[in-house]
Protein backbone atom coordinates (compact mmCIF):
# COMPACT_ATOMS: atom_id res chain seq x y z
CA UNK A 1 0.00 0.00 0.00
CA UNK A 2 1.05 3.73 -0.58
CA UNK A 3 0.04 6.93 1.43
CA UNK A 4 0.54 10.64 1.05
CA UNK A 5 0.64 12.56 4.13
CA UNK A 6 -0.20 15.83 4.10
CA UNK A 7 2.66 17.65 5.87
CA UNK A 8 3.34 21.16 4.31
CA UNK A 9 1.15 23.42 6.58
CA UNK A 10 2.09 26.52 8.72
CA UNK A 11 0.66 25.66 11.49
CA UNK A 12 -0.41 29.17 12.47
CA UNK A 13 -2.61 28.59 15.64
CA UNK A 14 0.43 26.34 17.21
CA UNK A 15 2.71 28.87 16.35
CA UNK A 16 2.96 30.36 19.97
CA UNK A 17 3.78 26.68 21.15
CA UNK A 18 5.80 24.94 18.55
CA UNK A 19 7.52 28.20 16.35
CA UNK A 20 10.86 25.74 15.71
CA UNK A 21 9.26 23.05 13.58
CA UNK A 22 6.46 22.61 11.15
CA UNK A 23 3.22 21.33 13.03
CA UNK A 24 3.43 17.67 12.30
CA UNK A 25 6.63 17.55 14.02
CA UNK A 26 5.61 19.33 17.47
CA UNK A 27 7.01 16.62 20.33
CA UNK A 28 4.04 14.16 21.65
CA UNK A 29 5.95 13.65 24.45
CA UNK A 30 9.14 14.87 26.77
CA UNK A 31 11.54 12.53 24.76
CA UNK A 32 11.13 14.92 21.29
CA UNK A 33 9.34 12.56 19.71
CA UNK A 34 7.18 14.30 16.71
CA UNK A 35 3.55 13.30 16.03
CA UNK A 36 4.43 12.74 12.42
CA UNK A 37 6.04 9.22 13.89
CA UNK A 38 2.99 8.55 15.29
CA UNK A 39 1.22 8.23 11.92
CA UNK A 40 4.39 6.74 10.35
CA UNK A 41 4.30 4.18 12.77
CA UNK A 42 0.66 3.06 12.27
CA UNK A 43 1.46 2.88 8.33
CA UNK A 44 4.06 0.72 9.14
CA UNK A 45 2.24 -1.67 11.16
CA UNK A 46 -0.52 -1.88 8.03
CA UNK A 47 2.37 -3.19 5.73
CA UNK A 48 2.21 0.22 3.50
CA UNK A 49 6.08 -0.23 1.32
CA UNK A 50 6.41 3.65 0.50
CA UNK A 51 5.08 6.85 2.21
CA UNK A 52 4.98 10.18 -0.06
CA UNK A 53 5.70 13.36 2.59
CA UNK A 54 3.76 16.43 1.16
CA UNK A 55 6.30 18.97 2.73
CA UNK A 56 6.37 22.52 2.63
CA UNK A 57 6.43 24.99 5.45
CA UNK A 58 10.63 24.27 7.32
CA UNK A 59 10.57 20.93 4.57
CA UNK A 60 14.22 20.71 5.82
CA UNK A 61 12.86 19.88 9.58
CA UNK A 62 11.41 16.67 8.15
CA UNK A 63 13.61 15.59 5.88
CA UNK A 64 16.72 16.04 8.28
CA UNK A 65 14.60 13.71 10.95
CA UNK A 66 13.30 10.94 8.81
CA UNK A 67 15.97 11.06 5.81
CA UNK A 68 14.66 8.31 3.30
CA UNK A 69 13.42 5.43 5.08
CA UNK A 70 11.45 4.85 8.40
CA UNK A 71 11.33 1.22 9.97
CA UNK A 72 12.62 0.30 6.19
CA UNK A 73 9.31 1.74 4.76
CA UNK A 74 10.70 4.02 1.58
CA UNK A 75 10.24 7.70 2.45
CA UNK A 76 9.83 10.32 -0.70
CA UNK A 77 9.24 13.80 -0.48
CA UNK A 78 7.07 15.70 -2.38
CA UNK A 79 7.99 19.61 -1.52
CA UNK A 80 5.79 22.30 -2.49
CA UNK A 81 8.03 25.48 -3.54
CA UNK A 82 4.81 27.87 -3.09
CA UNK A 83 1.58 26.89 -1.40
CA UNK A 84 -0.91 24.62 -3.08
CA UNK A 85 -3.28 24.29 -0.56
CA UNK A 86 -4.46 20.67 -0.16
CA UNK A 87 -5.50 19.90 -3.26
CA UNK A 88 -2.54 21.27 -5.24
CA UNK A 89 -0.40 19.06 -2.42
CA UNK A 90 -2.25 15.65 -2.79
CA UNK A 91 -2.08 16.49 -6.82
CA UNK A 92 1.95 16.68 -6.92
CA UNK A 93 2.37 14.34 -4.39
CA UNK A 94 0.12 11.26 -6.48
CA UNK A 95 2.65 11.56 -9.03
CA UNK A 96 5.25 9.66 -6.71
CA UNK A 97 2.69 6.89 -6.79
CA UNK A 98 2.50 3.63 -8.45
CA UNK A 99 -0.42 1.95 -7.58
CA UNK A 100 -3.71 2.47 -8.69
CA UNK A 101 -5.47 3.26 -5.16
CA UNK A 102 -3.70 5.83 -2.55
CA UNK A 103 -4.02 6.89 0.72
CA UNK A 104 -3.84 10.09 1.99
CA UNK A 105 -3.48 11.70 5.36
CA UNK A 106 -3.30 14.74 7.01
CA UNK A 107 -0.14 15.56 9.35
CA UNK A 108 -1.76 17.06 12.30
CA UNK A 109 -4.48 14.30 12.76
CA UNK A 110 -4.77 10.87 14.38
CA UNK A 111 -7.54 8.69 13.41
CA UNK A 112 -7.41 5.33 14.47
CA UNK A 113 -8.96 3.42 11.15
CA UNK A 114 -8.56 -0.50 9.80
CA UNK A 115 -6.44 0.92 6.63
CA UNK A 116 -6.66 -2.85 5.43
CA UNK A 117 -10.55 -2.74 5.65
CA UNK A 118 -10.83 1.18 4.74
CA UNK A 119 -8.97 -0.57 1.31
CA UNK A 120 -11.37 -3.48 1.00
CA UNK A 121 -14.36 -1.59 1.20
CA UNK A 122 -13.35 1.07 -0.66
CA UNK A 123 -12.09 -1.52 -4.15
CA UNK A 124 -15.10 -3.24 -3.32
CA UNK A 125 -17.35 -0.35 -4.22
CA UNK A 126 -15.66 0.78 -7.13
CA UNK A 127 -15.75 4.36 -5.67
CA UNK A 128 -13.55 7.49 -6.59
CA UNK A 129 -13.08 8.29 -3.22
CA UNK A 130 -13.18 7.24 0.39
CA UNK A 131 -13.71 9.21 3.53
CA UNK A 132 -12.67 7.70 7.09
CA UNK A 133 -15.78 9.99 9.08
CA UNK A 134 -16.82 9.50 12.76
CA UNK A 135 -19.62 10.23 14.34
CA UNK A 136 -18.67 12.71 17.47
CA UNK A 137 -21.68 14.55 19.46
CA UNK A 138 -22.32 18.17 21.17
CA UNK A 139 -19.27 20.22 19.11
CA UNK A 140 -18.90 22.86 16.65
CA UNK A 141 -15.27 22.62 15.80
CA UNK A 142 -16.10 20.27 12.50
CA UNK A 143 -17.92 20.65 9.96
CA UNK A 144 -20.09 17.54 9.33
CA UNK A 145 -20.49 14.89 6.55
CA UNK A 146 -24.04 13.93 5.35
CA UNK A 147 -24.86 10.58 4.49
CA UNK A 148 -26.93 8.13 3.39
CA UNK A 149 -26.41 4.88 4.01
CA UNK A 150 -22.35 5.00 3.24
CA UNK A 151 -22.68 7.18 0.62
CA UNK A 152 -21.52 10.99 1.11
CA UNK A 153 -24.65 13.38 -0.14
CA UNK A 154 -23.13 16.42 1.07
CA UNK A 155 -20.97 18.46 2.98
CA UNK A 156 -22.06 20.95 5.64
CA UNK A 157 -20.29 24.03 7.67
CA UNK A 158 -19.04 24.16 10.59
CA UNK A 159 -21.75 24.97 13.37
CA UNK A 160 -22.66 23.39 16.81
CA UNK A 161 -23.90 20.02 16.63
CA UNK A 162 -25.76 17.55 18.87
CA UNK A 163 -24.42 15.02 16.95
CA UNK A 164 -23.15 14.30 13.47
CA UNK A 165 -20.37 12.51 11.27
CA UNK A 166 -17.08 14.01 10.65
CA UNK A 167 -14.36 14.12 8.33
CA UNK A 168 -11.27 12.15 9.93
CA UNK A 169 -9.10 13.64 7.39
CA UNK A 170 -8.03 10.16 5.62
CA UNK A 171 -8.66 9.32 2.30
CA UNK A 172 -8.17 6.50 -0.14
CA UNK A 173 -8.50 7.82 -3.76
CA UNK A 174 -7.78 7.06 -7.28
CA UNK A 175 -4.33 7.97 -8.24
CA UNK A 176 -5.76 9.44 -11.58
CA UNK A 177 -8.58 11.20 -9.57
CA UNK A 178 -7.07 14.77 -9.95
CA UNK A 179 -5.49 14.53 -13.64
CA UNK A 180 -7.54 17.17 -14.95
CA UNK A 181 -7.36 19.73 -11.91
CA UNK A 182 -5.76 22.70 -11.66
CA UNK A 183 -2.50 22.86 -9.88
CA UNK A 184 -3.56 25.07 -6.54
CA UNK A 185 -6.82 24.10 -4.80
CA UNK A 186 -8.51 22.90 -1.51
CA UNK A 187 -9.25 19.10 -2.00
CA UNK A 188 -12.10 19.48 0.67
CA UNK A 189 -13.66 22.30 -1.77
CA UNK A 190 -13.54 20.27 -4.50
CA UNK A 191 -14.84 17.43 -2.74
CA UNK A 192 -18.00 19.49 -2.09
CA UNK A 193 -18.44 21.15 -5.51
CA UNK A 194 -18.40 17.90 -7.27
CA UNK A 195 -20.31 15.62 -4.56
CA UNK A 196 -22.73 15.04 -6.81
CA UNK A 197 -20.80 13.95 -9.83
CA UNK A 198 -18.12 12.03 -7.64
CA UNK A 199 -18.89 8.71 -5.85
CA UNK A 200 -18.25 9.11 -2.63
CA UNK A 201 -18.32 6.59 0.05
CA UNK A 202 -17.50 6.70 4.33
CA UNK A 203 -15.66 4.82 5.82
CA UNK A 204 -17.16 4.82 8.98
CA UNK A 205 -14.78 4.16 12.43
CA UNK A 206 -15.62 4.38 16.01
CA UNK A 207 -11.49 4.47 16.51
CA UNK A 208 -9.66 7.04 18.55
CA UNK A 209 -9.62 10.44 16.97
CA UNK A 210 -6.66 13.87 17.66
CA UNK A 211 -6.43 16.94 15.95
CA UNK A 212 -3.91 18.67 16.96
CA UNK A 213 -4.15 21.90 15.10
CA UNK A 214 -5.49 24.14 18.49
CA UNK A 215 -3.36 24.31 21.40
CA UNK A 216 -5.74 22.89 23.94
CA UNK A 217 -5.73 19.80 21.19
CA UNK A 218 -2.04 19.39 20.76
CA UNK A 219 -1.82 19.29 25.09
CA UNK A 220 -4.93 16.53 25.01
CA UNK A 221 -3.26 14.46 22.63
CA UNK A 222 0.03 14.99 24.72
CA UNK A 223 -1.65 14.16 27.77
CA UNK A 224 -3.31 10.67 26.22
CA UNK A 225 -0.02 9.91 24.38
CA UNK A 226 1.51 9.91 27.84
CA UNK A 227 -0.94 8.00 29.39
CA UNK A 228 -2.04 4.82 27.23
CA UNK A 229 -0.85 5.78 23.96
CA UNK A 230 -3.75 5.93 21.00
CA UNK A 231 -4.26 2.17 20.52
Amino acid sequence: MEAIILAGGFGTRLKHIVSDVPKPMASIDDRGTPFLSILLDKLFQYGFEKIILSTGYMHNKIEEYFGDSYRGVRLIYSEEKTPLLTGGAIKKALSCCDEENVFVLNGDTYFDVDFSQMKREFEESKADVSIAVKEMKDFDRYGTVVLEGKQVCAFREKEQQSAGWINGGIYCLRRDLLNEAEDKFSFEKHLEIYVRKLDIIAYLSDGFFIDIGIPEDYFQARDRYADSGFA
